[in-house]
């Protein structure tokens, strides 16, 4: 069985893989136009989040049986184009909950105490005393959008932290110790903190949008560790400037790197390049994950 990596994964799990008797091509320092040649007589497929799997490179997967994506989203592979060739895809969902949940809950810190502005402030000469005065997340109400695995991790930590913890319900039930579910509506009206997660799908492409943001609670912080294009950036960044928005911690965006983008240069705006899951704790997860999809493949599980 051939297997090709496509975006690095966990040294360890390349080592677990070779005692499964499988033939390894590490093609993850590859340039991404260059893959298609080299994937033509591969039988399985692992990506992260840089390589799509669509187009030139899924036309040119002449004999791969398997896609595993290492991570949570799938919306980097054409999953209909991969079900026409007989391709089966399997991602691990499990293994990155608890890092992408912690970079939430760090966000809200990171806002409400102005940590950001604080730090570049002092390297700047600044003592911004006065001016950062911040809030505290003990007594506020947050609204988790998607209540999956990384939904309910958050959900955990808030209430640790004393959060009015309040939901929707957009796949699973919600346990009622973790959160009220509340529709959309009430969610936007109750929220003081919105944290999104949920995939990039059709469906929920710009959901929230200008008229979501027009329900919202004057002066909401806005999280979103899931995928970009699941908020409308444009009217992101009007409703940060008029106040409706008072601030928003972005891991995510529509085009990735961000070139030019006006939200990074908003003082109420702080980002990271798309690390929720790059911890090492969930690369060393994320590896044991793939190790065990190709071990349940080889044994016909999958």
């Amino acid at each position: 069985m051939k297997v090709a990596i496509c975006d690095p994964i966990d040294k360890k799990a390349i080592e677990e893989l070779k005692a499964l008797n499988v033939e390894i091509y590490d093609f993850s320092d590859l340039p991404k136009e260059e893959l298609p040649e080299k994937l033509e007589d591969k039988e399985i497929i692992i990506v992260r989040s840089a390589t799509k799997v669509k187009g030139e490179l899924l036309d040119a997967l002449k004999n791969a049986k398997l896609i595993i994506r290492g991570g949570v989203g799938l919306d980097n592979i054409d999953l209909e184009g991969a079900k026409a060739k007989g391709i089966k895809v399997v991602n691990t969902p499990e293994a990155s909950s608890i890092s992408v949940a912690e970079l939430a809950i760090g966000f809200m810190f990171a806002l409400s105490r102005h940590i950001v502005r604080g730090t570049v402030g002092l390297r700047e000469g600044k003592w911004e005393k006065k001016q950062l005065k911040g809030t505290e997340l003990f007594g506020k109400t947050l609204g988790i959008i998607g209540m999956g695995r990384i939904g309910r991790e958050v959900a955990k930590r808030a209430k640790c932290l004393g959060m009015n913890v309040i939901a929707t319900r957009h796949v699973r039930q919600i346990p009622e110790e973790l959160a009220k579910t509340v529709s959309y509506d009430e969610l936007y009206k109750e929220a003081d903190f919105i944290s999104i997660h949920i995939p990039l799908t059709e469906e929920t492409r710009h959901m929230i949008s200008k008229e979501a943001f027009e329900k919202m609670k004057d002066g909401v912080v806005i999280i979103n560790c899931s995928r970009g294009g699941v908020v409308d950036e444009k009217v992101l960044l009007e409703a940060l400037k008029n106040g409706k928005v008072k601030g928003a911690a972005l891991d995510v965006f529509e085009v990735e790197p961000p070139v030019d983008n006006e939200l990074l240069k908003l003082d109420n705006v702080i980002g990271t390049p798309h690390i929720g899951a790059s911890t090492k704790e969930a690369q060393a997860r994320i590896g044991v994950a793939i190790v065990e999809k190709i071990k349940g493949f080889l044994e016909g599980n999958i």
